[in-house]
C-alpha cells in the first residue's frame, strides 16, 4: 500500500430504503438494514443496522426509538441519515491509518429523485465525513451490476424493485433514455400483507413479521411449479387481544399484493410506450432485466413476461446488483465518469 492510498479511500454505497450496502476494495464489507435506534433521553445512537432491527416493535417508546431515515428511496430524516452513513463508514474500517483518510464516495440514488432530495443525500454524506461525493442513478448502477454494457448503442430495460421504489428505465449509450420511478416496492408489499392479515384473519402483525411472510411465501402468481410450504405467522388476535398463530400460504400473499404488482406492471407498460421505436426493437430482442429484492418474488418474472410478452431475466444476486454496479463505476471511475453526477 502506497502513501497516497493511506490518505485517500474510495467506497461505494447503496443507501437503500430497506438495506444499505458498502463496497470497499472491491468487497462488500457492510450489508445492514437501514435502521437507527436512538435514545430519546440522551439523543445518543443506541444501535445501527441489524442490532437496531431486532429492536423494531420491541422497544420502550419512552426511551428507545427505532428510525428508518429513508422512506420511498429518499432521505426522510436528515439527522438520522447522517448518523447512519457515519456509522456505516466507521463499520467499514476505512480509516485504520494514523490520520483520517480523504473519502471519495459514489452513492446511488433513485432516478426520480428531486434536486432537494439529491442535495439531502450529498449533505448527509458530507456531514458524515466524505470529502468528495458523486451520485449515480440506481437503474444505471443496476445495469452495470448485472453485466450489461451500458455504453453500447443498444437499448436495455431495467426494472429495479427495492424497498422504497420501483425504478424502471431504458438505457442506451450510457444514458437513461426514458424512466419511471414509483414508490411501490418492498415496503408497500409489507403494508399490503399487514392489511390483509388484519382484514382476513383478524390478526395484527408487525412490519418485521410481514417481511418474513413475504420472504417465506411471497409470490406474484397463484400457480407455482414448486410452491413454498405454509408459513406459521404470529400476531395479536383483534378479538381477544391474545397472541395467535395462523398458517399463511403463498396464494394469500398473491392476493394481498396483487394491486401493488399491477401498478408496477402498468409503470413498465408506460415506460415501454414512451420508448423510441429503435430501442423498443432492441428490448424485444434482449428482454427485461429484474434487479432488487422484489425480483426474488416467486413468479414475478413470468407475470411481467405474460403482461409485456417479452423475455424477463432475473439478475444474479439481485439484492446486490445496484451495489455491485456502484462499486464497478467507482473502480472504473474514468470510464464511467460521465455517468456519475
Amino acid at each position: 500500500m502506497g502513501l497516497f492510498s493511506l490518505f485517500n479511500k474510495e467506497i461505494a454505497m447503496d443507501l437503500g430504503t430497506a438495506n444499505s450496502i458498502v463496497i470497499y476494495n472491491d468487497q462488500v464489507v457492510i450489508d445492514e438494514p437501514s435502521i437507527v435506534a436512538v435514545n430519546k433521553n440522551t439523543g445518543k445512537i443506541a444501535a445501527v443496522g441489524k442490532k437496531a432491527q431486532v429492536m423494531v416493535g420491541k422497544t420502550d417508546n419512552k426511551n428507545i426509538e427505532t428510525i428508518r431515515p429513508l422512506k420511498g428511496g429518499v432521505i426522510a430524516d436528515f439527522e438520522m441519515a447522517q448518523h447512519l452513513i457515519r456509522e456505516l463508514i466507521k463499520a467499514a474500517n476505512v480509516s485504520r491509518s494514523f490520520m483520517p483518510p480523504a473519502l471519495r464516495m459514489v452513492i446511488c440514488i433513485p432516478s426520480g429523485i428531486t434536486n432537494v432530495e439529491e442535495r439531502a443525500v450529498l449533505e448527509s454524506a458530507e456531514q458524515a465525513g466524505a470529502k468528495e461525493i458523486r451520485l449515480i442513478h440506481e437503474p444505471m448502477a443496476a445495469a452495470i451490476g448485472i453485466g450489461i454494457d451500458v455504453l453500447e448503442p443498444y437499448g436495455h430495460m431495467i426494472v429495479d424493485i427495492g424497498g422504497g421504489t420501483a425504478e424502471i428505465a431504458v438505457i442506451s449509450l450510457g444514458g437513461i433514455v426514458c424512466n419511471n420511478s414509483i414508490r411501490i416496492a418492498g415496503d408497500e408489499f409489507n403494508e399490503n400483507i399487514v392489511e390483509y392479515m388484519r382484514k382476513q384473519h383478524n390478526i395484527v402483525i408487525g412490519e418485521r413479521t410481514a417481511e418474513q411472510v413475504k420472504i417465506s411465501v411471497g409470490a406474484a402468481v397463484s400457480e407455482l411449479e414448486n410452491p413454498p410450504e405454509e408459513h406459521a405467522t404470529l400476531g395479536r388476535d383483534l378479538l381477544t387481544g391474545l397472541p395467535k398463530e395462523i398458517l399463511v400460504n403463498y396464494k394469500e400473499v398473491v392476493h394481498a399484493i396483487d394491486k401493488s404488482i399491477t401498478r408496477i406492471e402498468q409503470a413498465i407498460l408506460d415506460t415501454l410506450s414512451a420508448t423510441p421505436p429503435e430501442l423498443a426493437a432492441d428490448i424485444y430482442k434482449t428482454g427485461i432485466y429484474l434487479a432488487g429484492g422484489g425480483a426474488l418474488l416467486r413468479g414475478l418474472d413470468q407475470r411481467i413476461s405474460s403482461k409485456t410478452r417479452l423475455k424477463v431475466h432475473i439478475a444474479d444476486d439481485p439484492l446486490r446488483a445496484v451495489a455491485r454496479g456502484t462499486g464497478i463505476a467507482l473502480k472504473n471511475f474514468n470510464e464511467f465518469a460521465f455517468l456519475i453526477k
